[in-house]
């Protein structure tokens, strides 16, 4: 089949310094079948930045104009990759490794980040929509390609999780996910590795299921596909400040299963659809478990107290649950007996998307997407943004 976007919504990866302004473009008009949103995209919008509190734990890794970064890992020698999926936008390095001044560089090369006419027979050798990043306890990163590109439907074998090597830049290992695991109107959302069990664990946002792939003979599953754990809370209405997201036609954005945490003995997985307070957790074992009936999967899940809504989840040894709170522009921490602090809050921080743990364990990442600025959810008019942010934050426990 054809491309599923068209080649005329080419456009180099902008970078800028420190300290200017945003602006990205609009290659049209978005669809109603979006499983987050797409890219801020008017090109006339800017707007100044709020500036950092004197006292602020935040640092900025990286400040991108364009395109817009979702994702963040990072790797065993203070490796920094971004990740930028094609969602009406067709960015040069939709995975890049961050340098200093903001310098982005094609990962694991130029080939790989190619999706285009010329390569379209290849699906499983090129980034067609890459949307998040892992690194794994070996230094491992593993990318998580829904290859939806406008969000539209999935390009057919292009559905992957590619584990490559930081050290040689290089692809070590691909696993391809069918259609009964990632149908046409999928999207892959994002994935932890667990490497004592040899398994991965995927949040699927575009229908609302889990995904799980064993690592070592490549076969996947599909799990809680429409169960109310992965769908969002019924009658929610998403905002963030004050701001509630509808499409075009009035219809409030509902946000399918999309943050994920691995507990730091492997044990639970917890997850929660974008759009609800509602949080849940399971065991992995569970999940791993091909013998166990669809009824008995979802007799396992186990419903958590409330937590804000947020788009990114992490786990620490402790067991806190980090959030990126985009509700009120904040980093939360849930501690085990429920309750739920904030860690940081700013007026810059803009949906807070994404989280990765730095290798020392002492300090996390986050970026900040300003999903909520895109056009698609302000009427088909993009809002004024600042770039595209990579934060660091080091943790006080």
């Amino acid at each position: 089949m054809s491309s599923p976007f068209s080649p005329a919504w080419a456009a180099p990866a902008a970078v800028i310094t420190l300290g200017a302004l945003a602006s990205a473009c609009n290659s049209g008009p978005a669809t109603g079948d979006q499983a987050r949103g797409t890219i801020p995209a008017d090109s006339t919008a800017t707007h100044v930045a709020a500036p950092a509190p004197a006292n602020s734990p935040l640092s900025i890794v990286a400040e991108i104009n364009a395109p817009q970064v979702t994702g963040v890992a990072v790797a065993p020698g203070g490796k920094v990759f971004a990740f930028s999926p094609r969602w009406d936008y067709n960015p040069t390095f939709p995975v890049a490794l961050v340098g200093a001044n903001n310098t982005l560089t094609p990962y694991p090369d130029a080939s790989w980040c190619t999706w285009n006419d010329s390569v379209k027979a290849e699906p499983q050798k090129h980034w067609i929509c890459p949307q998040a990043g892992y690194v794994d306890s070996q230094g491992m990163l593993w990318i998580l390609d829904p290859a939806a590109p406008g969000l539209k439907f999935t390009v057919p074998g292009g559905p992957k999780l590619v584990k490559t090597d930081p050290r040689t830049n290089k692809v070590v290992q691909t696993i391809l996910f069918p259609e009964s695991v990632a149908p046409r109107k999928s999207y892959l959302n994002d994935v932890r590795i667990d490497l004592q069990n040899n398994y991965a664990y995927m949040t699927e946002s575009g229908t609302g299921s889990l995904v799980v792939a064993d690592l070592k003979t490549g076969k996947s599953r599909s799990l809680l596909a429409k169960q109310p754990s992965t769908l969002p809370d019924p009658g929610f209405i998403t905002k963030a400040k004050g701001h509630g997201l509808y499409d075009p036609t009035g219809k409030p954005g509902a946000f399918k299963a999309d943050g994920i945490a691995l507990s730091t003995d492997n044990q639970y997985l917890y997850y929660r659809a974008l759009s609800g307070h509602s949080l849940y957790r399971i065991k992995t074992a569970v999940l791993r478990n091909a013998a166990l009936s669809e009824a008995q999967v979802t007799a396992a899940v186990e419903k958590l107290p409330d937590a804000p809504a947020c788009d990114g989840m992490e786990l620490d040894s402790k067991n806190n649950l980090y959030l990126t709170g985009f509700e009120n522009g904040e980093i939360l921490r849930r501690t085990p007996d429920g309750k739920t602090e904030t860690v940081v809050k700013e007026d810059r921080l803009q949906w807070p998307d994404t989280f990765a743990w730095d290798p020392d364990g002492k300090s996390i990442y986050f970026t900040d997407s300003q999903l909520d600025k895109s056009p698609n959810w302000n009427k088909g008019v993009g809002q004024p943004h600042v770039p595209y942010r990579i934060y660091k934050m080091a943790l006080t426990k």
